[in-house]
């Protein structure tokens, strides 16, 4: 294989075709020369004249017409291997995907992107999987497709792109002690009695660190496994919370106020994340770039 020259397939292919070295030149673009001198490889190669002459013109061997059809489906399918992956009908794929994300953006989301393929794209199913563990290498192994959330610290090869921007904001029940003063002081905040939201045994967050950085410290009562059971404690109890300002969509909210928290807390980044082997791949690309609009339509 090491001397295996793919154009000679395209060569013998037309050759056959033709059984005429000048056609077979014209039908290439190349010289009538350049064909002939192609032609002796080829004879080199297979140990047989492939094309004889006959009166005025050539014509095939019982070997090379033999091997005609299969050459002609070889050189087809070189052809669809070495190419750039093809456009799809998006309509006639029927494919899965799986995309990680946390249980905050299915409640919210997933509904409606499953509404966006479905009308797009009957045949592609979604499955979200949960966010519990961040590691890239599910990506790398094809274990999951998307990974949509904040961008992992060890992203490493993965390709990114940003969804929307997002920011902490507090959360408290209607009627809460907290929202009767003018303003909410970061010592009036901290004092408060605090419902947070961590998957680990150390819940610090960006909030407390703003809040260490005055010499405060929340007053943390209960750890909940979600941002959503953030929401629902606070509705229903004293205690408030922080949550990112997207999950606080209006229908989940009538028994909830939001506020600007009292201390500089960052930004953050939602991305769809994905490996680069998958750049190219049609269906997934036209995935990529429906949860793309979808957000930035909104």
């Amino acid at each position: 294989m090491s001397d295996l020259d793919l154009n000679l397939l395209v060569a013998l292919d037309a050759l056959l075709a033709e059984q005429s070295v000048s056609a077979a030149a014209r039908r290439l673009g190349l010289s009538t020369s350049a064909m002939s001198r192609t032609l002796s490889r080829l004879r080199t190669a297979l140990g047989d004249p492939i094309l004889v002459p006959a009166g005025r013109g050539m014509v095939a061997t019982p070997h090379a017409l033999a091997i005609a059809e299969d050459v002609h489906l070889l050189k087809d399918a070189v052809k669809a291997v070495l190419s750039p992956p093809s456009t799809v009908d998006i309509r006639e794929v029927r494919r899965h995907f799986t995309i990680r994300a946390n249980e905050a953006f299915v409640l919210l989301y997933a509904a409606d992107l499953s509404a966006a393929v479905t009308n797009a794209a009957p045949g592609i199913r979604l499955r979200f999987a949960p966010r519990s563990d961040k590691d890239v290498q599910a990506l790398r192994e094809a274990a999951i497709d998307l990974d949509i959330g904040v961008l992992p610290r060890d992203s490493g090869e993965l390709r990114c792109q940003s969804l929307f921007e997002d920011r902490f904001v507090g959360v408290a029940r209607v009627g809460h002690p907290i929202f009767e003063a003018d303003r909410i002081t970061a010592e009036r905040y901290a004092a408060c009695g605090h419902v947070l939201f961590s998957t680990q045994a150390d819940y610090a967050g960006p909030v407390d660190r703003a809040l260490g950085e005055l010499g405060l410290h929340r007053d943390a009562r209960l750890i909940v496994p979600s941002f959503p059971a953030v929401i629902a404690v606070a509705a229903a109890s004293d205690l408030i919370g922080s949550v990112p300002k997207s999950y606080c969509k209006s229908g989940a909210m009538r028994e909830i106020r939001t506020f600007d928290l009292p201390v500089a807390v960052p930004g953050f980044n939602i991305v769809q994340a994905w490996h680069p082997r998958m750049d190219a791949d049609p269906a997934h690309r036209w995935l990529r770039a429906l949860i793309f609009e979808t957000f930035h339509t909104r």
